[in-house]
């Protein structure tokens, strides 16, 4: 069926109380969309009313609903052998592995920002061990976040040791090709962190000047923190490597708060942005309900061409 067409039907199927592809008679698995123009990526949780509690079933729903990426912020701390059978389920599935968390991050107190060696060194050693959780999961991007102010040094003397500490880990990541991608943080929901802005973490890759430090791009939190959303990425482009989406308020799927995804898909697409965009929100409605919820958001907010 072609895109509009198929989109179009959306409304008169809803006004039956039924999703495409979830109708009387079809399994309630069989996929509602599968021809997304980018590469939204779920995480654990987000389907298993639907998919059950197991990991690898869940990534196998993922990828019945068209799903071609995913990410996991705790990818790191699962067993070996359970990212073994991951990666091999994302393999032969034909999914996309997102971010993970490379390291500790220091919520309430500085570490790269404060110039210590030994936390530099404790960055640097799980940034080492990243590498090889990256390989055997077939990642190429993992999250980075420089930690807390230092509330007794100026500005600069900290940008400089994160500039520093940063120049470090890309010497680690670059002979693998991986990427560490930088998060910008909002004030609301993280407080006192030192890196809060599209522009800073902009100016911190300029000076890095590696291919394997980028911005991480989470429009949630940069509409609460700056807003301006399309201007920004626009400015930031050069140094974008990957998206995390979240709607707001309430950090849920598109469609349900006041960013208009529809717009800010369209321009990333216009682009020709291959990378990865991370569904880093929760589901508005509980249970199946809101699992179908989110899968129809994104196939409505997908629906640019």
């Amino acid at each position: 069926m072609k895109r509009r067409n198929f989109v179009s039907s959306i409304a008169a199927t809803s006004a039956l109380g039924m999703v495409p592809g979830m109708m009387m008679g079809q399994k309630e698995n069989t996929p509602l969309y599968r021809d997304f123009n980018l590469k939204y990526a779920p995480h654990l949780g987000m389907f298993q009313n639907h998919a059950g509690k197991d990991p690898i079933d869940q990534l196998n729903f993922m990828a019945d609903q068209g799903f071609t990426a995913f990410e996991d912020n705790g990818m790191k701390g699962r067993t070996l052998d359970l990212q073994k059978k991951m990666a091999s389920t994302m393999e032969n599935k034909g999914i996309s592995m997102g971010v993970f968390v490379a390291h500790k991050i220091y919520w309430q107190k500085p570490n790269l920002a404060n110039g210590d060696l030994n936390l530099r060194d404790e960055f640097l050693s799980q940034i080492k061990e990243s590498v090889e959780v990256a390989k055997r999961v077939n990642a190429k991007w993992m999250t980075v976040v420089p930690g807390h102010v230092d509330l007794r040094q100026n500005m600069g003397y900290q940008t400089a040791h994160v500039v520093e500490s940063l120049k470090r880990a890309s010497d680690i990541l670059e002979p693998h090709g991986l990427v560490m991608v930088l998060e910008p943080l909002n004030f609301r929901n993280h407080p006192g962190l030192f890196l809060s802005e599209s522009p800073q973490a902009f100016e911190i890759c300029k000076a890095v000047d590696s291919p394997s430090c980028k911005i991480l791009f989470d429009i949630y939190h940069q509409q609460i923190q700056e807003g301006n959303l399309i201007p920004n990425i626009e400015a930031c482009w050069d140094e974008i490597a990957y998206f995390q989406i979240g709607d707001n308020p309430g950090r849920n799927e598109p469609t349900s708060g006041e960013i208009n995804y529809k717009n800010v898909f369209k321009f990333i697409h216009s682009k020709d942005f291959k990378g990865i965009l991370g569904m880093e929100h929760g589901n508005s409605i509980k249970g199946k309900e809101g699992e179908k919820r989110v899968i129809e958001a994104y196939m409505e907010s997908d629906n640019f061409l």
